[in-house]
């Protein structure tokens, strides 16, 4: 409905006066209608700032900051792009055990390799993320990371996107809940860089001896997501040293490691509570996520803790368990 203006009931001695009032009123609301218009139809939020601009001047990056300065990535970041960072800030840093002093400690090179990890080529906001299964995606470097978005959120090999579409002049920040760590090697080799692992190392050089050469499976048999049970885990179930588990029968341990092993590469994110996956060797366990992350096996009477998550290998993934699963 058009709104009509009469100046007919206005006193005729200030009815120029009031014309030109009106007019000059009329032309201003519709000069702030375009500027709305033109806002609106901008790129909602984008920041005159570039990436490196912005974790500079947020105090909640100043980790993240001085690791880009130590890597000298502030002129890539400073460039044209687009980029797509995902940004751990001071609180992700911290939950990856990583102080400022840690990452002090990096060399440029290591710090560099850890940021491009971080870093894609191109400008991809959270809706173009796909849903599940997770999409493999080519960072700065060349490594390979894992997205997916489900009705959790989006996320980054299984970890959250805490806060996304922080635009900037030459790409976008997401915000991540965690610092996302490069792969090392493949998976018997991720195992070996862990020193609460030892057991499990000793278990698979054990069971390879038998009919099954489990550590070439993992190596390069194929993607596997590995529940690996640290070294007190072991010493619970009954093998108090090494030497035990070099004593024991290969087709043994090859039964019980085949049974923390699954086809793919399943994140924290990818699982379900009572979802129950096919492992290795042919039968199930079950994931239980309401007191936390566990996983239960078949002739376990308690639950297992996933007490740590999402350990990149070039071939898969690793989640630390507190105790090993019994067929």
């Amino acid at each position: 409905m058009q709104t009509r203006f009469s100046f007919n009931r206005l006193p005729r001695l200030h009815s120029g006066v009031v014309k030109l009032t009106v007019l000059v009123s009329i032309l201003f609301l519709l000069c702030c209608m375009s500027c709305k218009k033109s806002s609106s139809g901008s790129s909602s939020g984008t920041s005159a700032m570039t990436i490196a601009q912005i974790v500079s001047s947020d105090t909640s990056f100043s980790i993240l900051d001085a690791a880009v300065v130590q890597g000298n990535l502030v002129s890539t970041l400073s460039g044209t792009g687009p980029f797509t960072v995902f940004a751990p800030n001071n609180s992700a840093f911290a939950a990856s055990g990583l102080s400022a002093s840690a990452v002090s400690t990096l060399s440029a090179a290591a710090t560099d390799t850890i940021l491009l990890y971080h870093t894609l080529s191109g400008k991809v906001l959270a809706n173009q993320v796909p849903a599940g299964p997770d999409a493999g995606v080519a960072t700065a470097e060349g490594d390979s990371i894992f997205v997916t978005n489900n009705s959790n959120g989006v996320f980054v090999n299984g970890i959250k996107v805490t806060t996304a579409n922080i635009m900037a002049s030459n790409g976008v920040i997401h915000i991540l809940a965690d610092v996302l760590i490069p792969p090392s090697g493949n998976l018997v080799q991720t195992v070996m860089a862990d020193t609460s692992l030892t057991y499990l190392v000793a278990a698979v050089v054990r069971a390879s001896q038998g009919s099954t050469n489990v550590a070439s499976l993992l190596s390069t048999g194929g993607i596997f997501t590995v529940f690996a049970p640290t070294n007190n885990a072991f010493r619970a179930a009954g093998f108090a040293t090494i030497n035990a588990i070099d004593s024991a029968s290969p087709a043994t341990l090859t039964s019980i490691l085949t049974y923390h092993v699954v086809a793919g590469r399943v994140f924290s994110s990818d699982l379900s509570n009572n979802e129950t996956p096919t492992m290795l060797n042919g039968e199930t366990v079950t994931i239980l996520l309401t007191s936390g992350a566990q996983v239960e096996g078949k002739s376990n009477t308690a639950p297992s803790n996933i007490i740590a998550t999402n350990i990149m290998a070039t071939n898969g993934v690793v989640h630390k368990i507190d105790q090993v699963l019994l067929p």
